[in-house]
């Protein structure tokens, strides 16, 4: 037996999450057996903690989009006992039982070797956000962004995403500058490496001229809507945005005369059903420039049982930095 954050859906159609033991059985099918060390909190697992925000096919269901942990048994010839691993993605957590449980099944093709370097509560403290955060630092890189181009604004920076980021983006050299409609993050951001303080309410509004001053090299954005919009203005020339969230709304109000004129880019991100090699090279590149101290002043530490509480405060706004989950707590 074993514990797992179980959501169940009543005959109203109203979920309700608990925890409940669980047997091996009960996992659905796949390769290999991880007992899971810890998980995280994201935007989407708010969504599937709660309605399942369209994400979640059936119930009863476990959610967690990530874990780390160690490989209890396996059926194929790439992973044994006793190997650390991280799972990201594949919709894992949605459409197929997650990470917060002691125990998962999964295919071995949606694992990854957990890095040298880094431990498992680690790899949960960066999780999807931070690997989404790298992914998209790789990209702008490969689209130009060296340190010394000027500041690379990340909007939502308290955040998961944006913790990340601002914290990998100031380890590597850039100057950053933080977006946040909550004051009180400030000496927290500063703490990540931001070097400028950007107030959301002067950023985020409708855009009134297609080009203002060229302002930023780079951006990391997790909000879209008006607010990536009027930033794709103020992009330098030939400067991209790489685009990862949309917690300010799906629709882009914008024109294409910064496209047309200075040759801006938008790169979309996504981390879910990335290949294989791109995982590995992330990774990777995380073990090796994430700051450590700068990674554990980002974490709050919660059992299974807190789960249900977080999920309501991530859909919020309210989860600061990376909450990690210790299942076995």
């Amino acid at each position: 037996m074993f514990r797992a954050l179980v959501v169940n859906k009543d005959e109203a159609g109203a979920t309700h999450a608990a925890v409940t033991s669980l047997e091996i059985g009960d996992l659905p099918a796949g390769d290999v057996v991880v007992a899971v060390d810890y998980s995280t909190v994201n935007y989407k697992d708010g969504l599937c903690l709660g309605t399942g925000g369209g994400l979640v096919r059936s119930y009863p269901h476990v959610p967690g989009i990530d874990f780390a942990g160690t490989v209890e048994s396996s059926d194929d010839a790439r992973y044994a006992p006793d190997d650390k691993v991280v799972l990201t993605g594949w919709r894992v957590g949605e459409t197929h039982w997650g990470g917060y449980a002691e125990k998962a099944r999964v295919k071995a093709d949606w694992l990854v070797p957990l890095p040298a370097g880094l431990t498992t509560k680690q790899a949960m403290a960066i999780g999807t956000a931070g690997f989404t955060a790298m992914l998209a630092i790789l990209a702008l890189e490969d689209h130009g962004l060296k340190p010394g181009n000027g500041p690379v604004l990340v909007t939502g920076a308290a955040g998961g995403v944006g913790s990340v980021a601002v914290a990998l983006l100031a380890a590597a050299g850039y100057e950053v500058a933080a977006v946040t409609g909550r004051p009180e993050t400030e000496g927290y951001l500063r703490a990540l490496g931001a070097s400028q303080i950007v107030p959301r309410e002067t950023i985020n509004e409708t855009v009134k001229r297609p080009l203002e001053s060229e302002t930023w090299a780079g951006c990391i954005d997790a909000v879209g809507g008006p607010m990536m919009a009027r930033v794709l203005g103020q992009l330098k020339y030939g400067g991209s945005i790489a685009a990862v969230g949309l917690a300010g709304g799906a629709n882009l109000p914008a024109s294409v005369v910064p496209f047309l004129l200075r040759g801006v880019n938008i790169l979309g991100i996504d981390s879910v059903l990335i290949p294989y090699a791109c995982r590995v090279a992330a990774w990777e590149r995380i073990a090796r420039d994430m700051p450590k101290d700068r990674l554990e002043a980002m974490i709050s530490l919660h059992g299974l049982a807190d789960l249900p509480q977080l999920g309501v405060d991530i859909l919020a706004g309210k989860v600061k930095g990376r909450a990690v989950i210790d299942v076995r707590a």
